[in-house]
């Protein structure tokens, strides 16, 4: 019997969502360049800001996941008019969690961090950049959920489009804002949290307006806004809400791993925050297969073809794994052409080198993890990935920990724990596909 999903079927899935996450990590790229050339102050403040901010940002991430999960079961049970009723019901809960997260950035997390930062200088930046971020929560919110109707449907070239969009609009604000060009005071860090809010609402408008214009709204009930039903919503919370935490783990662990590297001293923190975009970068193939098998997953439990699970995802592997190594091995060759898009301070570059290194050689490891992981959630059973995450997190940052404020060693063994984090997820991952009880959800 022919396969549901070949690979070109995978690949005409993922590569839009790949190179939409591409343009949306021009944004971080960008800031991460420009401030790099303002100031090494600024420079550290926005890792710290940028994980903050995204940490709180993946609650509502995290409720689009969930949705798209239930979007694709029912793209594969063809129950096309559920899926607009559980879009509608999602903009409905983001928007209630936007107004309770912007409370928080605004008036809460100037006392979070000043608990949690050593520097006074590094502390005024990343409270000056999340006041300004925080009011992007509402845009990027719908924008996640009207994505995820599009992974839901593996309809994913409107999402390239949005987000190409919306790096220049970043591009642009950015190099006006933060060093003042065009006639424009120099805004520095808040210049940067300026251009993210102003691309963040570009997405948005794009989104709708291409929705509205060429997508059959009729056939999705979609954007209708009815009464909110109870049974939609506690569907949607039950499979959302530990993507939710979990979410909010992973960028936690992230956050905590920059506070202890800033206990290592401004200079380790800078020249982190710079490994950590590129690494961003190298992420971006393996974000977008771990959509597409997501979605593949759930939509093929939706056709009730268990059998063909486990195939999709190792198809999927193969293909992202194949795909990463071409830019690993041009970092390996050329990985001062990559630092000096953010820095041309010739001392940082060459600490930087070790570390990156590192990271370039877990990129495969990642890559396996992070498919295997993303079918565990495509099942649906949410709860066991929050299971898996929260352990592997454990380990992990007892692993920094270890390294950076016990035996205090280098940034570049600090950044071994990405194969602690990335061997665990994959075994655990691995281990609850293969023996785990999850061909019979319902949702």
């Amino acid at each position: 019997m022919k396969p549901t999903f070949t690979y070109k079927n995978i690949w005409s899935i993922a590569y839009p969502i790949i190179l939409g996450s591409i343009a949306q990590n021009i944004v971080n790229i960008t800031d991460t360049a420009f401030l790099g050339h303002y100031g090494q102050v600024e420079l550290a403040a926005s890792a710290i800001a940028g994980i903050f901010y995204f940490g709180v940002f993946m609650l509502g991430y995290g409720f689009a996941i969930g949705t798209q999960i239930i979007i694709a079961r029912r793209n594969g049970e063809q129950n096309y008019k559920d899926i607009g009723k559980n879009v509608d019901h999602a903009i409905y809960f983001v928007m209630l969690l936007a107004i309770v997260l912007f409370v928080f950035l605004r008036f809460i997390s100037p006392y979070v961090l000043k608990m949690a930062i050593s520097s006074p200088q590094i502390y005024e930046k990343t409270v000056d950049f999340i006041q300004i971020r925080s009011f992007g929560l509402f845009f990027a919110f719908i924008s996640s959920i009207i994505a995820a109707f599009y992974v839901g449907i593996t309809k994913t070239k409107v999402i390239t489009m949005s987000y190409v969009f919306m790096s220049i609009v970043n591009i642009l604000f950015a190099w006006i804002l933060i060093f003042g060009n065009l006639g424009f005071s120099a805004y520095g860090i808040k210049g940067a949290a300026y251009a993210n809010v102003f691309a963040e609402i570009s997405a948005v408008l794009f989104f709708i307006g291409y929705t509205v214009l060429f997508t059959d709204l009729k056939k999705y009930d979609l954007f209708r806004f009815l009464k909110p039903v109870r049974t939609t919503f506690n569907t949607l919370i039950t499979i959302s809400f530990p993507v939710m935490i979990q979410f909010l783990i992973s960028m936690s662990a992230w956050l905590i791993f920059f506070l202890l590297v800033e206990k290592m001293g401004e200079r380790s923190l800078a020249v982190s925050n710079i490994v950590r975009s590129v690494y961003i970068v190298l992420m971006i193939p393996i974000w977008g297969f771990g959509a597409a098998v997501n979605t593949l997953v759930s939509n093929l439990m939706g056709q009730k073809k268990l059998d063909e699970v486990m195939p999709v995802i190792y198809k999927t592997l193969i293909l992202c794994s194949g795909f990463i190594i071409i830019p690993v091995i041009f970092t390996f060759i050329a990985p001062e052409l990559w630092i000096k898009l953010y820095t041309s301070d010739i001392s940082i570059i060459e600490d930087c080198i070790s570390p990156l290194y590192v990271v370039n050689s877990v990129m495969v490891f990642i890559a396996t993890a992070f498919i295997l992981f993303h079918g565990v959630t495509g099942t649906g059973k949410t709860g066991v990935s929050l299971i898996i995450e929260t352990s592997v997190i454990v380990l992990y940052l007892s692993y920094v920990f270890i390294f950076s404020n016990v035996f205090k060693t280098s940034v570049a063994l600090v950044w071994t724990s990405e194969f602690i984090y990335a061997l665990f997820l994959a075994l655990f991952s691995f281990l609850y596909l293969r023996y785990g009880k999850w061909q019979k959800l319902k949702i």
